[in-house]
């Protein structure tokens, strides 16, 4: 499929307080991008319990009025869970409306959320979602339990909302390391018209002739497609860096790689996604 049909800007609506966050950036890219905006929510498959731990307990009757009762049950709970979700994304729907969206689709699928975002993934420019789900919102130190498997499984753009959206981002942060992932950015930075009019922090975290060799090259390509843009040359720390970096400078967006090293070497060092996800206070847009 070619790029220009891979258009949809999908926003994952789950009932967390990230939802309206999640509407209201998703809605300023699609408005931005004049793209096509569709609202998901995704009901996840349940189980109905076992039973068998009550067979010396109880007699094969009781088992199977057991069983029966707990089937009417679970479809008493996706009853409400359809309804539920359907609420969700009817005020979603209108919040985007009310951002300038001139159209939003919803969408509820059933099954894992994985498995809905890989399956419509050749019609995804960016997905939109936030760090925590219903039920693990208040997890400050933690991300969303399904959120680093989506992101590995889905090579899209995903921007990780983490805070109300307030107003367009006037100023961005791409962290570059000279990478595959960083030149992506870059090239996306430059050819998109979401960034036209922003201020574009182009920050390196190291040492080296040539790296700062390759950082000058990346600002001329973003100053070349009439973006204003800083260059920034670190040293330390890498997460802690970047993060003195976006506080000092009043940054709204960080553009980054997402999961880059392998999973030995995050399991030994520890993944600079996940601590970046973790600590960051604003929005990330994550790149495979």
């Amino acid at each position: 499929m070619s790029i220009q049909h891979r258009s949809t800007i999908l926003a994952g609506i789950d009932g967390s307080t990230y939802s309206a966050a999640v509407t209201d950036y998703a809605a300023w890219i699609a408005v931005k991008l004049r793209a096509p905006l569709k609202l998901l929510h995704n009901i996840e498959h349940r189980d109905t319990p076992p039973l068998t731990d009550l067979s010396g307990s109880i007699g094969l009757g009781s088992r199977e009025e057991l069983l029966e009762e707990l089937t009417r049950m679970e479809e008493r709970r996706s009853r409400i869970l359809l309804e539920q979700g359907k609420a969700m994304l009817q005020d979603a729907h209108e919040r985007a409306l009310a951002r300038g969206c001139p159209e939003a689709e919803n969408l509820q699928r059933h099954g894992s959320l994985e498995e809905t975002l890989v399956e419509m993934e050749e019609e995804i420019r960016v997905l939109v979602v936030g760090i925590r789900g219903e039920g693990h919102e208040n997890r400050e130190k933690q991300i969303g339990t399904k959120l680093e498997s989506l992101i590995r499984a889905l090579h899209r753009p995903v921007l990780v909302v983490n805070r109300p959206f307030e107003q367009p981002p006037q100023r961005i942060m791409i962290a570059y390391d000279g990478g595959e992932v960083s030149r992506k950015a870059l090239d996306m930075v430059s050819l998109s018209p979401l960034y036209q009019g922003l201020e574009c922090h182009l920050v390196h975290v190291g040492q080296g002739e040539q790296e700062s060799a390759q950082l000058q090259e990346g600002a001329a390509i973003l100053r070349q497609a009439g973006l204003k843009t800083i260059c920034a040359e670190l040293s330390g720390d890498v997460q802690q860096q970047l993060e003195r970096y976006y506080r000092e400078h009043a940054i709204e967006l960080v553009v980054m790689g997402a999961f880059g090293q392998s999973r030995l070497r995050e399991l030994l060092f520890g993944s600079l996604t996940q601590r970046m996800l973790i600590n960051s206070k604003i929005p990330l847009l994550l790149l495979r």
